[in-house]
């Protein structure tokens, strides 16, 4: 029976008859779907038609602008998919977008537009295009300071449920030994002053959820379930962090510059003579001849304006520097001078503009301190008068009403610090590392691992009930494939050049988290393509330090996240678990003036969710790894089984090597009931056999349905 299919399109909340496109009669439109195909693990679940045609109708020549003509301004926009809408039987089939590929003239007359239709759930890629993770603004709320106390702080405790610092080192190598005295070991006595590590080594962790959460608040067409992330209980993926590493080295402020420079917000009059030439005006110098009026009088001008900076004594030595910018100018730096000591003045002279709003800007690798009165600005001017002919010189002066003293606090922004990424690839990459699926149903894009997805089968007390077609086979024609299309599938991170991961992958010969998948080892030579996945992630291998002196374990594991020569490294972002050590071995935080804090609960970085397997054995491996906390201790260290490729990819994969496993292609003529309500999880029975879809093309007027079957039990 043929079917009524009726097209809408338009970027318009409800449909109505001036966006229903004419068809052809006799055209027949094909829809693929494929959930997880064999030929191409990477791809999670796409849905489209091929390309087909629409006649150039009255109609249709105004819904896409006469696109042919290219000479109309402003008209169709085929760089860009639109919203479209597909009925069969005058009811919703399915929603998405359609592409105009193209105009088909004869006679140089319009005949036919090529349309193609995609389904919802690849228009992640329209929607985020090359938006960089640090293009999420909805990050900013978790914004925050960059010091000694803040980062102690949460060193021990989550802030705001999102951001902790992990024991990673971006430069220093950490050590723990009880009878040393050097910069770098972590062991704390009184009278070893040298010993801990600077704060500035360390750098905040921002959990993943709250990524996907700022994604979803950014972009409101994009709403995940809460199938896989948005779920606290699901720890697998809640327990995973991204370490805030965009540059090499310290932190620096959001300018990415290295000085640190304090504003001067703090201003009072000290002297006036004469004629006003200058306020304070929000703490700030604003110079203004023939005040209050805006407009001068022709016959005043500056004779001189200086700054002079006096430290205090005990700071006399300490290099500092300074910027004086016009913000009535757009921040124009106007003056300064970089890394001088003591007394300074900067004479401006004439050259600062009327109305020029200054504000002075202090910057010290320590502390520069000024007190009451130590940074001074001198106004001078003069204004002629005539009848009688007379000059009068006005003089101002301003200076800080308190003491002044720059600090070394950063605002730690994290749309600045995050690492330089795709949002997609993030995506993506979380989508491959735990073999995600997703479809859109109502609006919002169901997450969920894969064997999940295949478990939403619908059953009868237990027992999988299939899709019985075997009536609407088409007996005449069928093909029986190898299903194994690859000899092996390599799995893998992008980032494996940290200095232990390196050494591992040195003495091992083989890639650090890695895997090279084959069934039972075995080698097959039919499939010439080898397959990888990669995650576009850093994979480091963590340390577990030993007290040196005797040989005891501690109960700290940290990350010495620099490249085989032990310098400081970029890589790619590193995400892990981390793990709250309450109790711990104590460490000793150093600040940079030399006083230390010891502390002794902290978050470990970890490749496994636990310390303990008996508590759980997940972790970000593609393969059975020596687990860094347990290495040498007596429990066993290989007992973290729970892989991403077990926990994930196995059963899948694992059928799909399968001696006995076949791609098996079928065509059915399928009537409206059953193509239009036909699920990728289903499993079909043809002659008591039971088959996954791996794929299906469905001609939507006709229901002529040709699939990609695997065999497999209920």
């Amino acid at each position: 029976m043929q079917q009524k299919l009726v097209l809408y399109i338009g970027n318009v909340s409800v449909y109505t008859e001036d966006e229903r496109v004419d068809q052809f009669k006799d055209e027949s439109v094909s829809f693929t779907q494929t959930i997880q195909n064999v030929k191409d693990l990477k791809k999670i679940f796409t849905e489209f038609t091929k390309t087909f045609a629409l006649p150039a109708s009255k109609k249709n020549n105004k819904i896409f602008d006469h696109y042919y003509n290219y000479d109309i301004a402003d008209g169709f926009d085929a760089r860009v998919k639109v919203n479209a809408s597909l009925e069969l039987n005058d009811i919703k089939f399915k929603t998405g977008k359609i592409a105009l590929t193209g105009v088909d003239l004869k006679n140089n007359v319009p005949h036919t537009y090529k349309v193609t239709f995609y389904g919802n759930t690849v228009n992640l890629k329209d929607i985020l295009g090359d938006d960089q993770l640090s293009n999420l603004t909805e990050l900013s709320i978790l914004n925050t300071d960059y010091n000694y106390s803040t980062v102690l702080a949460a060193m021990q405790n989550e802030y705001l449920g999102n951001l902790i610092v992990p024991l990673i080192t971006h430069t220093d190598r950490a050590t723990y030994d009880s009878a040393s005295n050097v910069y770098g070991n972590l062991y704390y006595a009184p009278a070893n002053n040298q010993n801990g590590l600077n704060f500035t080594q360390f750098k905040y962790a921002l959990r993943l959820q709250a990524i996907i959460s700022a994604i979803e608040l950014q972009y409101p067409d994009i709403t995940f379930s809460d199938d896989f992330f948005n779920d606290t209980s699901n720890t697998d993926f809640y327990n995973l962090y991204m370490w805030l590493h965009r540059k090499k080295g310290d932190v620096t402020p959001t300018e990415q510059v290295e000085r640190v420079y304090n504003a001067l917000d703090d201003l009072q009059e000290t002297s006036a003579l004469n004629a006003r030439n200058s306020i304070i005006q929000n703490n700030m110098l604003r110079l203004q001849l023939s005040y209050p009026s805006e407009t001068p009088n022709p016959n005043t001008s500056f004779l001189e304006v200086k700054l002079t900076l006096t430290p205090t004594l005990a700071t006399s030595n300490v290099p500092y520097s300074v910027k004086v910018l016009n913000l009535a100018n757009g921040s124009e730096e106007v003056g300064g001078f970089v890394e001088q000591q003591g007394n300074q003045i900067i004479n401006f002279g004439n050259d600062l503009n009327n109305m020029g709003l200054y504000v002075v800007q202090i910057a010290c690798a320590s502390t520069i301190e000024f007190a009451a009165g130590g940074i001074d600005w001198y106004v001078k001017s003069i204004e002629v008068k005539f009848n009688p002919v007379q000059q009068i010189i006005s003089i101002f002066q301003y200076s800080n009403s308190n003491s002044f003293s720059t600090n070394l606090d950063i605002e730690f922004n994290i749309q600045q610090q995050i690492p330089k990424m795709k949002i997609i690839d993030f995506l993506t990459g979380l989508f491959q590392m735990f073999n995600l699926t997703a479809y859109v149903e109502d609006g919002v894009i169901v997450v969920q691992p894969l064997d999940e997805f295949y478990d939403k089968a619908p059953t009868v007390s237990g027992q999988v009930v299939p899709v019985n077609i075997d009536e609407y086979l088409d007996t005449t024609k069928s093909a029986v494939d190898i299903a194994l299309p690859f000899s092996k599938i390599n799995f893998t991170y992008k980032g494996v050049k940290t200095f232990l991961a390196q050494q591992f992958n040195q003495l091992n010969n083989r890639v650090w988290g890695s895997s090279s998948y084959s069934l039972d080892g075995n080698v097959y030579d039919t499939p010439t393509t080898e397959y990888k996945i990669e995650l576009p992630f850093e994979h480091v291998m963590y340390e577990r330090l030993v007290n040196q002196s005797n040989g005891s374990i501690t109960d700290i594991q940290y990350g010495y996240f620099v490249d085989d020569n032990q310098e400081s490294y970029i890589g790619e972002p590193l995400i892990f678990y981390r793990y709250r050590k309450a109790g711990g071995t104590n460490i000793t935080i150093r600040n940079l003036a030399g006083n230390r804090t010891i502390i002794n609960n902290y978050y470990l970085p970890m490749n496994s969710k636990d310390i303990n397997p008996n508590t759980s054995k997940v972790n970000i491996h593609f393969d059975n790894y020596v687990n860094e906390y347990l290495a040498n201790s007596a429990t066993d260290s290989n007992a973290f089984t729970d892989t991403l490729f077990e926990t994930q990819y196995s059963n899948y994969i694992n059928e799909v090597f399968s001696p006995v496993r076949r791609l098996t292609k079928v065509t059915a003529y399928l009537p409206y009931k059953i193509f239009s309500s036909l699920q990728l999880y289903d499993r079909i029975e043809i002659g008591q056999k039971y088959y996954k879809i791996n794929s299906m093309t469905t001609n939507l007027t006709t229901g002529k349905t040709e699939f990609e079957l695997l065999n497999t039990d209920l």
